[in-house]
């Protein structure tokens, strides 16, 4: 009985030598290994009014992005259908300039809109990487929050529009 509980012993013992932490830590004793950081001379800071960015000279500034948010004068065909961004989630098949590709939205934010991107596409459609909803149609942007194209929903799973070079886009489920 004694030898049983000798062997356990020893067990539990191996078992918890087994435990001990031996990971390396390479920061260990860093502050030990490297030198004392010398001061350094620090210029003068000068104050003054910043000048009017309305009355600067072009160039000063970064352009805006090429295509300017929605406003409500945008035409919108009069046989747009109301849409939802929730129904826009999920894989769409695209046909643009006779070929077909994926589109895949999700709800995810990015920028002002909502995460997006294709798969296979052809032309300004390879940049897409967000989109969004405004009123009756749905705005692919690319990866700068520049539109690339709008749609509108003309019939239940179905999309048709344009890019912003004119090429016609029709998405389906």
């Amino acid at each position: 009985m004694k030898l049983k509980y000798a062997a356990t012993g020893l067990a539990v013992v191996l078992a918890l030598a087994g435990c001990q932490r031996t990971s390396y830590n390479p920061y260990q004793n860093s502050a030990q290994q490297l030198p004392p950081l010398q001061a350094q001379p620090v210029p003068t800071v000068q104050s003054g009014q910043l000048p009017d960015p309305t009355t600067t000279a072009p160039g000063q500034f970064p352009a805006a992005p090429a295509s300017a948010p929605v406003a409500a004068t945008d035409a919108v065909p009069a046989t747009a259908q109301d849409v939802t961004k929730e129904s826009m989630v999920g894989n769409w098949r695209v046909a643009s300039g006779g070929s077909n590709c994926d589109m895949f939205l999700t709800l995810t934010n990015l920028g002002s809109g909502s995460r997006g991107g294709t798969r296979g596409c052809a032309g300004e459609l390879t940049g897409m990487g967000s989109w969004e909803v405004a009123g009756k149609q749905v705005l692919l942007k690319d990866r700068n929050g520049n539109t690339i194209g709008r749609v509108y929903k003309t019939a239940e799973a179905r999309f048709d529009g344009t890019t912003n070079g004119g090429q016609p886009i029709s998405l389906s489920r």
